[in-house]
């Protein structure tokens, strides 16, 4: 690097490093936007590299897509009195050519969004609109020859179909447009008319670079013909394999099918069903490693003993995990599942526990589970809200009285749903004072009395030290307590305290937007 460089204070290369640090952190990238130009130039690529998938209300970044159209259809959308005076009359970059994430289900919602905020949204012309809009907005993408990092053809909702239809019929007709796609997922959940599962399967034999299927319910035969089809060859390009809700039942040719897959990296099991010996045996006839990243069970999983064997092959690999098993299995296969996790599956970074029909010996191995995981980031129990209180409060006393010292020194994530007393949340609190998390949730269903205030307490060990980054506390305690009388016991409705804790650098949040539900972590796997 020349000296004049260094001196100049210019250090692209070094600076756009450091903002890149700040990829999916878009109100610090926004903030960087505003230091000098140079950072603008650097920040403004990772900010419009995927805006469709950005989880806010603001849509105006449709418009100035639109900036991007040719006259013609500029005219056109301006004489039907559709979007009139919304577009920005210039604007500073190619928007479009930052593009590297697309997902065709994301971009219709965003346009569908868009249309809504129009104050003259309800013209009759909108409906026929909307689909201009999409299939323009995508010439431009073509035009600007966007450099596409990953596409998802997502097919979750007929609402959307005709829409969803002319996009792919039009990516079809400009092959180029996914030509140099390095990911292209399939996700697929609803059941649509024949010419969309069609047009999909042109879409894919012209690209044959997928590195993502997602598999759902009865949709597994055309994933599983697509696969051993001598036509198509996804061999040396399928790293990831998603499984959801699928009923394994029926199903064969699981070992020839893994067999061919030379370069999978990682297999994930989501709420399915006969997770029994019929499957498990497919799988441990393996010759090749059975890379099993996700785990997630519920009652409706309907699993046996020999799925202790699968964990036996594949433990080393598992990631995430949520065991919420069956009202019906005994606490004897329960046992020997929590034990075959401690024994196998040290590399665990997810875990969603729910404590149903539980004995304290497997509330006491789950706590043994934790304190074994070293890398252990995102963590969520779950009493049964259902059971009887008193069981609910013993559970709750129990984990609370034991879970700080179990925790690792820094997480991501954090959410209690338990029958909170404010001296066991002190306990706890108290216990794990060497550990940050950056987003703690708390569920607290405990019946109001006068002495279970745990918010002095929050502000005592999580406030005053700065232990977290954002929060977000339902109790109903704030609904009763004369202090709060918050209706819905969300602590980010009571203004002032609000305001306490941002003092601190701590960001009070609605409880159901910081909640991370399984469907959004299933969703944003890579």
């Amino acid at each position: 690097m020349s000296h004049s460089k260094i001196f100049s204070g210019d250090l692209p290369e070094l600076i756009y490093e450091v903002i890149k640090y700040f990829q999916n952190d878009y109100s610090t990238l926004y903030s960087c936007i505003l230091v000098n130009r140079l950072w603008c130039r650097l920040a403004i690529p990772l900010l419009w590299e995927n805006p469709f998938s950005f989880r806010t209300e603001n849509y105006n970044f449709i418009g100035i897509y639109l900036h991007n159209l040719n006259d013609d259809l500029k005219i056109k959308l301006n004489e039907c009195k559709i979007i009139n005076n919304s577009l920005p009359s210039n604007t500073l970059f190619n928007y479009p050519s930052f593009l590297k994430y697309l997902n065709i289900y994301y971009f219709i919602y965003n346009v569908e969004m868009w249309f809504i905020k129009l104050e003259n949204s309800r013209s009759y012309l909108v409906s026929d609109f909307k689909e201009l809009i999409d299939i323009s907005l995508f010439k431009v993408f073509i035009e600007n020859e966007v450099n596409l990092h990953t596409l998802v053809i997502e097919i979750t909702s007929i609402y959307y179909s005709k829409r969803l239809y002319n996009i792919l019929e039009l990516i079809s007709q400009n092959t180029n447009f996914i030509h140099n796609i390095r990911n292209l997922k399939l996700h697929i959940n609803k059941r649509d008319n024949e010419n969309m599962i069609i047009k999909v399967l042109q879409v894919v034999n012209s690209h044959q670079h997928h590195k993502k299927f997602f598999i759902e319910s009865d949709y597994f035969s055309f994933y599983q013909s697509l696969l051993l089809s001598k036509d198509y060859n996804c061999s040396n390009t399928l790293n990831t394999i998603i499984f959801y809700f699928v009923n394994f039942k029926d199903i064969i040719n699981l070992k020839d099918i893994f067999e061919q897959l030379n370069v999978l990296e990682s297999i994930h099991i989501f709420y399915c069903s006969s997770l029994n010996t019929k499957f498990t045996q497919q799988i441990i006839n393996l010759t090749k490693p059975f890379k099993l990243k996700s785990l997630f069970l519920n009652g409706n999983s309907q699993i046996d003993e020999s799925l202790l064997l699968l964990l036996q092959k594949s433990g080393d690999y598992l990631e995430n995990l949520d065991f919420n098993p069956d009202y019906g299995q005994s606490l004897i296969l329960r046992q020997q599942f929590l034990e075959l996790f401690i024994k196998y599956c040290k590399n665990i970074k997810l875990l969603y526990f729910y404590f149903s029909n539980f004995d304290n010996r497997i509330i006491y191995l789950t706590l043994n589970l934790i304190e074994n995981i070293k890398n252990l980031n995102y963590l969520l129990i779950n009493t049964d809200e259902n059971s009887q209180l008193i069981d609910n409060i013993e559970r709750s006393s129990i984990i609370l009285q034991n879970l700080g010292q179990a925790l690792p020194s820094k997480m991501e994530y954090l959410c209690l749903f338990l029958c909170i007393k404010a001296s066991d949340l002190e306990v706890f609190l108290r216990n794990s004072q060497n550990t940050f998390i950056k987003k703690l949730v708390i569920y607290n269903y405990i019946e109001y009395s006068d002495d279970n205030n745990i918010l002095p307490f929050i502000k005592k060990y999580i406030m005053n030290e700065k232990r977290v980054e954002y929060l977000a506390i339902i109790d109903n305690f704030l609904k009763k307590d004369p202090r709060y009388i918050v209706e819905s016991g969300d602590l980010s409705h009571l203004k002032n305290e609000v305001e306490e804790f941002k003092l601190r650098d701590i960001k009070v949040r609605c409880y159901n937007k910081l909640l991370n539900s399984s469907y959004w972590f299933i969703k944003d796997i890579d």
